[in-house]
């Protein structure tokens, strides 16, 4: 079922702050306009990398889910790592029969990539919040 890793979650106080620090410290070059997603209650930005991305998340005001994670790591911190997998509603259906708890509800919706995402919870993953994202379809992929 899991696919490749397509990209770790950050999450940060500000995107801008962070993105200076992947390419100033760590000299990326290939760095996303960050872009809001109301719907998530999040801002993000990704850095590419030569194997996978960094997303880096922000949250959008107090209701966002990343404003949580940061008022216990209020300098940020990786959030989730996300997988990719060929069918998202066939990968929720297998993870639920071997008892894993599927967050919010149960349901995919549209993740950053624009295509379904769905996380499972972290008692069911060794601590580790996991993202399942369907493969993007289409050219180049």
């Amino acid at each position: 079922m899991i696919g490749r890793l397509n990209h770790v979650g950050v999450a940060t106080p500000s995107i801008e702050a962070s993105v200076a620090l992947y390419r100033d410290m760590l000299g990326a070059t290939k760095i996303g306009t960050p872009f809001d997603m109301p719907a998530q209650g999040v801002r993000v930005c990704f850095v590419d990398l030569p194997n996978s991305q960094i997303e880096l998340i922000e949250p959008l005001g107090d209701a966002s889910p990343i404003h949580g994670f940061l008022a216990k790591n209020p300098k940020g911190g990786q959030h989730h790592v996300c997988f990719e997998v060929e069918e998202i509603l066939a990968a929720r259906d297998e993870l639920r029969a071997k008892g894993a708890t599927i967050l919010g509800t149960g349901e995919p919706r549209i993740g950053a990539h624009g295509t379904p995402i769905l996380f499972i919870h972290p008692k069911d993953m060794g601590g580790v919040l996991i993202e399942l994202m369907e493969s993007p379809k289409g050219e180049g992929h």
